[in-house]
């Protein structure tokens, strides 16, 4: 194939369209500090169509707020990198889309914006199925170092199309 994607990146793209497709489920992503990378990869896959509804890429607060309906108190509360940012991003691609299931990624990817608390490669995940209970979204938080800015955001995206998966 060509890409200028990494193949492992590409090749767990291509699983997740496929198993998705044999499950008969339809996809969306909500992302932040992965800039569109997991619409990207998703998007190199022939026939993708047939599973991927549509992702979001809200970099900025106010893209959060009026795309994903993510509240300003939860913002202002906990920040853009939270888990409660991470499971409204989540909820609000549900709520925005025909998928019956998302995944919403938010980080630090620096090379600066680390804090002691929320260091550069900090990244939160949410995950939200169709029909399922909406105080039910799995989130996972990961911890990547300071890999530079091009790792963080390939891991990232490798963290949330693991998490697309059946």
């Amino acid at each position: 194939m060509d890409t200028l994607l990494p193949p492992e990146i590409v090749a767990l793209a291509t699983r997740v369209i496929e198993e998705n497709r044999t499950a008969g489920r339809r996809i969306a992503v909500a992302e932040s500090c992965t800039g569109g990378l997991v619409a990207a990869a998703l998007t190199e896959v022939p026939g993708a169509s047939d599973v991927f509804d549509l992702g979001f890429v809200t970099y900025s607060n106010d893209a959060k707020m009026t795309l994903l309906k993510v509240s300003a108190d939860v913002l202002e509360t906990f920040g853009a990198v939270s888990v409660a940012t991470a499971w409204a991003m989540a909820q609000g691609a549900l709520k925005h889309s025909t998928a019956d299931v998302t995944v919403s990624i938010t980080g630090v990817a620096g090379p600066g914006g680390g804090t002691e608390k929320k260091p550069v490669g900090t990244v939160l995940f949410g995950r939200a199925e169709r029909g399922g209970d909406p105080d039910d979204v799995h989130s996972v938080r990961r911890s990547f170092g300071d890999i530079g800015r091009g790792g963080i955001r390939a891991q990232a995206a490798l963290c949330a199309l693991e998490l697309l998966l059946p």
